[in-house]
Formats: structure tokens, sequence, C-alpha cells
């Protein structure tokens, strides 16, 4: 295996290329690290070096940091000491060079990369698309171990809280700006070239490099307030990541750098061996997975054009994907209602797009978009679309009359979709024309705001037309999970039996408050109380009958009129967030059984699970991270668990209820 690192020598100077063999992206490793090592011994062997380069051998990255796939794989304080030795002993031994060093960059220098490059006696970089710069650590459960919450500060003074708090990453402009660089290049220099100039400046005088000295005085106001602004940011809980590195900064500054790494490498220890460190990891290879959607198509297929979509529904998710369609692609949009609702519903798609305008949300002008948007009253477009989506009302007679005059029209190799949530594809698929061209694509509310689509396969559904739904998932910049056609796919299937549960224990005596404030402290958005009332209570209520199931307390609300403080101005909460004590009377008895939060908790999450190995189980899901992705990107189950798969192996509920993980 070759060397990660190689020292060449050009006269007096050193020169470093770096790159890790077959790997798009350079990161730390225990082999990069013992190669890299191995160039220090070889510098300070050479008397005469006067100044080492630092460069990456790779065209469009200079190195992405620490390997996170080993971090989540740490299991014991021994093996994560022995990681963190790597970095600190190696970024030290870096540091006390006795000639000047020069990283080089160009592309990606983010986390230990940056780390690497803050050891350095100097940063010269290259502008580009990709070269961006900044400690990311807090966006993934950790934060930066690797001397960054202790030289970052010492370089750049109090702005280096923020950066490292929200994971910023900088383009090489502002991180001039800011004094993390010593110098930017245009994208068109010579690099390599470039950086050799400036070493010879700094050899020549060392001066010009003289750092400003910033005074500290004032870190703890400055990291107190970071604090309230984390714990805004994640509804009050204090995650491990974010409080280790304000932890870190807060106390070591006040001492040495030597110390303050000291502290720094101990409070990291601790963060990453958390269940919060490895579910934040997961979610950011998911997050990974499903951000080409292009990736989850068959391999060597070409995707359809698509330049035509007919939307038929200008209700809210009609409005929703017509408003996506049009901003993220150029095509010609056809929407399809009945004629007294088409003015109120592209009057509805305007207003949405103009926020967007006013929030510089928008590539193009708002009267562009509307330019390529046809409302109408028939289904004639039809005859020209790529693409058909059905946003109709949930009823099967209605959908079954819509989908015979529209696939009567359709050409054959167009695409028709539902966007249904609750009726399943195999029992409209007898209403179309040529069902292996018939598949599902729910969004979900609003549309425009959440990432996530469940892309539907019924029993004759085609793989092609999969590969095309991604394709269009993808040009709408969608996040997509697939699924078989199964009773609520992937997340209403996981939400059923969390609403139906919470509502069990609800008429067992536990109050709206306690089971909300016990799902919320895990994370939850909201609970599952506020859940029921803010999509509608009778949406529930429909979804039991279906099934033949008994919910009193639904049926007592919706007969009251209680569908919701959004759908009727009545439901189970005031305006002011407060439970309505006139909805208490409503609320169904069961024999009695007081719960602590935390078994409130346990039990609503471990039926959730329960839905999710049976989908795999049943085939409905092909891998336990679709089920993750779908709970993250849809309900927003807290990113920091990995989703409930994934939290369920951490907690050891999967080894506990069926001996073994789902990852």
């Amino acid at each position: 295996m070759s060397e990660v690192f190689v020292l060449e020598l050009d006269g007096n100077i050193g020169i470093v290329r770096f790159s890790v063999e077959q790997e798009a992206m350079n990161t730390w490793s225990d082999q990069a690290f013992l190669s890299f090592n191995r160039v220090l011994t070889q510098i300070e062997g050479e008397k005469n070096l006067r100044g080492v380069i630092f460069i990456s051998g790779k065209p469009d990255n200079f190195l992405a940091g620490a390997n996170l796939k080993q971090l989540s794989q740490i299991a014991s304080r021994e093996e994560a000491r022995y990681v963190m030795d790597n970095f600190h002993g190696s970024f030290s031994r870096l540091a006390a060079l006795p000639m000047p060093t020069l990283a080089a960059v160009h592309g990606y220098c983010l986390g230990g990369g940056l780390e690497f490059a803050l050891a350095c006696r100097a940063i010269i970089a290259k502008e580009g698309k990709t070269t961006l710069i900044g400690l990311p650590e807090c966006n993934v459960g950790l934060f930066p171990g690797g001397g960054g919450t202790q030289r970052l500060p010492r370089l750049i003074g109090y702005p280096a809280v923020e950066l490292i708090l929200r994971g910023t990453m900088l383009t090489a402009a502002k991180a001039l700006e800011l004094g993390i660089l010593d110098r930017l290049l245009p994208p068109e220099t010579d690099l390599l070239a470039e950086a050799k100039k400036f070493l010879a400046a700094i050899i020549a005088d060392q001066a010009i490099l003289t750092r400003p000295t910033h005074d500290f005085s004032q870190i703890d106001a400055i990291i107190d307030k970071a604090r309230e602004q984390a714990l805004k940011l994640s509804r009050g809980r204090e995650l491990p990541g974010p409080m280790g590195a304000l932890k870190s900064i807060r106390e070591g500054v006040k001492v040495s750098l030597d110390k303050g790494l000291m502290i720094e490498k101990e409070n990291f220890i601790d963060v990453v061996l958390t269940n919060e460190a490895k579910g934040s990891i997961n979610t950011f290879f998911l997050k990974g997975m499903t951000d080409k959607p292009k990736s989850l198509m068959t391999k060597g297929f070409t995707p359809k054009t698509i330049d035509r979509l007919v939307v038929l529904g200008l209700g809210t998710m009609g409005r929703g994907i017509v408003i996506d369609t049009l901003r993220h692609t150029k095509m010609l949009v056809t929407a399809v209602d009945i004629p007294e609702a088409l003015t109120a519903g592209r009057d509805g798609v305007k207003k949405i797009l103009e926020g967007m305008a006013e929030k510089k949300k928008l590539r193009e002008p708002v009267n562009d978009l509307m330019n390529r948007l046809e409302v109408v009253s028939g289904y004639e477009s039809c005859r020209n679309a790529d693409l058909i989506i059905e946003a109709v009302f949930e009823d099967i007679k209605l959908k079954e009359t819509v989908y015979r005059e529209v696939s009567a029209l359709a050409r054959p190799e167009a695409i028709i979709a539902s966007n249904t949530s609750s009726i399943p594809i195999n029992s409209m698929a007898p209403f179309v024309l040529y069902p292996e061209r018939f598949g599902g694509l729910h969004f979900f509310s609003p549309v425009w705001l959440m990432q996530l689509v469940e892309i539907i396969r019924g029993d004759k559904t085609g793989q092609n037309t999969i590969d095309n739904l991604l394709h269009y998932a993808a040009l709408i910049q969608k996040r997509p999970i697939v699924c078989k056609d199964y009773p609520g796919f992937v997340v209403n299937a996981l939400l059923s039996p969390y609403i139906m549960f919470s509502l069990k224990y609800l008429e067992e005596g536990n109050s709206i408050e306690k089971i909300d404030g016990a799902l919320t402290d895990f994370g939850m958005p909201v609970g599952p109380i506020q859940l029921i009332d803010s999509v509608g209570i009778d949406i529930p209520y429909k979804v039991a009958l279906g099934k033949g199931e008994k919910q009193d307390t639904l049926k007592n609300m919706v007969a009251s009129g209680r569908l919701g403080l959004r759908k009727s101005g009545r439901g189970f909460f005031l305006p002011d967030g407060k439970v309505d004590p006139e909805a208490l009377p409503f609320i169904a008895t069961r024999p009695g059984r007081t719960m602590t939060p935390e078994e409130i908790r346990q039990g609503l999450l471990q039926e959730m699970v329960k839905v999710g190995k049976r989908l795999l189980e049943l085939g409905i899901v092909a891998d336990p991270r679709f089920i993750d992705v779908g709970m993250i990107w849809g309900v927003g189950f807290p990113a920091d668990t990995g989703g409930p798969l994934k939290w369920a192996d951490l907690t050891g509920l999967s080894k506990e209820l069926w001996g073994r993980n789902f990852y």
C-alpha cells in the first residue's frame, strides 16, 4: 500500500503531497496518521530544510477531516484515547517543527483537515467552488477534537465560538476576512508556485505573520450567550457535542495551549462515546445516501425526459407539488381542478412563491415561474403529459373516476402517480390503463418545506417507473425512500401505533402535558397529542375506523366538532398552546395506569420500532436506513438518535427484544 504523505525536496524547501488511495476524499485514518508521522520524522531529520509546504494530491479537496465511520465505531475510552492521541500528538508535533510550515489549500478543508492546517505556521488557499473551510463537527453530534476549539479562538478570537457551534463552512474569501487564511489566490492560479513564493517571503521575514493577541476576559459571558442559543436550537436539550465544544473553549482559552488541548481531548472522549454522537453520525450517512436519488436508481438506467407535468387537484398538496416543480425545474406545469377552485388555487401558489421571493429563496422572478403554470378544469392536457400526479380528495370512488378518464387520454409512455396517504396503490391500479406505469408519490405537508417523499411500488409497478419517479424526486430536490404498497406506507405505518398508544395512555389517566412532554423532551418537534390536533383529529379517527379499531376519544372529539385547532378552531389545545379544559370531558376512560415520562416515551417508541421490524420482515422496505430516513425527514424524529431503528440499536432495545441489531 502506497504512502498517504510523501516528502519531496526542492532545494531547501520540503513539499509534502498527500492523497488517500482509492478514495474520493482525503480523510484521517490510522494509515494516514502512520504515514504522516513517518513524514514528520523525515522532516525532523532534514537539517537543511528551511520550510515545508503541505498540499493535496487530489484535484478538488484538501482534507475533509476524520473518518466518521471509524469514530462511530469507537466503543471504549481506550479506543477513543488512541484516536485522540493520534490527532493531538501528530498536530502538536507538526506545530513544534523548527521551520515555517505552510498549508496550501484547494477544495474542502474541513474538520480535522482545518485542524491540520491550523497546526501549520500559515495557510494559503486558492478560490474555487469546492474550497470550503470550517469545523462542522457540531453538526454531526461531535465537536472539533483535533485542536480546533483551542487553535481557532487563539487565531481569530470570539468569532470562533459561533463558527464552531454552528459548524459553519466558509468560502475562502470569508475565511480570509476572518483571519483564518493568510493569503487567498484567484482560481486560475498555480497554487504550488504561489505557495513557494509565500513560503520564501515567510522565511525571509517571519514578522509578516505576526498574530494578534486576543483578550478573552469576556469569554464566560460569550459562552453563556452561545449556550442559550444552542439550547434554543435544541429545544432545551443539552446535546453533548455543542455542550462539549463550549466547555472546551471556555476552560481552554484561560490556560496555556498545551493545557487547553488536554481539556479538549478529555471532553471529546466523553462526547464521542455518547449515543447522541453515534446517532448523529448515522444521520449524516443517511443524508449522504439520499442526497442524490440517482444513487438509488437501477445501475445504468437512463431516465425519461420530463418536460410537462400535470397535477390533478389544487388543494394544499397539489399546490405544494406545483410550487416545488416550478421553483426547481423548467417544466411546463398544468394544474387541473373544478372551475370554482382554479382562481384560489393559482393565487395560493403565487402567494407562497412571493413569500419565498421575499426571503431570496427563488432563482427566478415569480412572474416567470407563474408563466409556466396553466390552471384548467379539463383533462385534455393529460394527452401531452410526461408525468401526471394525482392529488385529489382521499375518496376511492372519486379517484376511480379521475383515473379512468385520465388514463384514457394519457400516452402509453406517460407515468401516473398518486399522492395518496391512505388508499393502497394496489386498490387504484385496476383503474389505470397501464398499471406498470403507475405508482405512489407520497409527499408531506407543506410540500415546499418538507424534504421527504415516499415512492411506492404497487404489485404491478415497473422498475422503470420507480426509477423515473426517483429521477423526478431528484429534479425537485426531494429526499426519497422507496417502499412496497402497505397501509400507511412507511412513515404513517410507524406513526399509527405511536398515536394510538398515546391515546391509550391518555385514557388510562396520564395527562396530555405529561405524554407530550415525554416526547418533546426526547427531541420530537411536537408531542403525539399535539400532532393529532395539528393534522386534524378526524384523520387518525378515519384511519382507526378503516382498520376496525375502536377509539372512543377520537370518536367523541369528532362528534363534538373538535377536529383540531387549525381545522375547526377547537381541539385538545387552546391558541396559546395550553390544554383546553373543555376538551377533557371528551377523553374516554380505561382502567387507570399511572406511568412515568420515561415509561411513556419507551412504550411509544417501542411500538414504533416493532412496526419498523415488521416492514423489514415483510420486505416492504429493503433496508432499515429507509425507515430511519422516513422518520427523521418525514416527522422530525430527532437527528441525534439516528432514527428509531438506530436508536433501538444504540439503547440496547433491539437486542433485548430480538437478540440482534437492525444495523
